[in-house]
């Protein structure tokens, strides 16, 4: 009996290191609670990648007019939250497009940024088109940019001293100015100007351009 009511130090060191059921079960139940509320944790914390889209960027600076090869985009994994509207996400989409304004390394590719439907749309409305002008006056070339509001006058058609110059579209937008082709172009020579015009518009402008000599007015 004073075995029991006095217990070694050996007796003591057993019970430490071995437990009763009791005190083994809580812990085993607190773990698994604990384990539980992890478990919850991890379900309820939202996925990293599901707030981030791989977009096409560029590679490097790039001039207007450029078209765009492999060498020039990458896709890149970008936040949604920073991205434009319009971004691409297919590099093979846009490759073989031309650029209509400069571009920085690294900057996304948007639908808005390439030759097209969109960029018409963009600038001059939903049945916009975009028409190539080789101006008169080769300097004026050198004066005007992208987002430039112009209008078009057509040369008069013939020396007569009657003839006028006539005005054939108003608030055209330049959506695109030729590059300078280094040693080959000399002022604005041989350079070509982008506009986007209502459908109407365009096709009036198109066909004055064949005949006759082309100047821009800007506003």
């Amino acid at each position: 009996m004073g075995d029991s009511l006095d217990p070694s130090p050996l007796s003591r060191l057993t019970g430490v290191l071995r437990p009763d059921w009791s005190r083994t079960l809580a812990a085993r139940r607190a773990l698994a609670g604990g384990l539980v509320v992890l478990a919850a944790v991890a379900a309820w914390r939202d996925d990293p990648r599901a707030h981030q889209v791989d977009v096409v960027v560029t590679t490097r600076d790039l001039a207007p007019g450029t078209e765009l090869t492999a060498d020039d985009v990458q896709v890149e994994t970008r936040p949604t939250s920073s991205l434009p509207d319009g971004s691409r996400t297919d590099a093979a989409s846009v490759i073989g497009t031309t650029l209509a304004g400069p571009a920085r390394r690294g900057e996304v590719v948007t639908d808005v940024r390439l030759l097209g439907p969109r960029l018409a749309e963009s600038a001059a409305g939903p049945d916009a088109r975009i028409v190539p002008l080789s101006l008169a006056d080769a300097a004026l070339v050198d004066l005007v940019r992208p987002g430039d509001v112009v209008d078009i006058v057509a040369a008069p058609a013939s020396a007569d001293a009657e003839s006028s110059a006539r005005l054939i579209a108003t608030d055209a937008v330049v959506v695109l100015v030729s590059a300078k082709e280094n040693g080959t172009v000399r002022g604005g020579a041989g350079r070509m100007v982008l506009v986007a015009l209502p459908a109407a518009a365009a096709k009036t402008v198109a066909g004055v351009a064949l005949v006759q000599a082309i100047t821009l007015t800007l506003h």
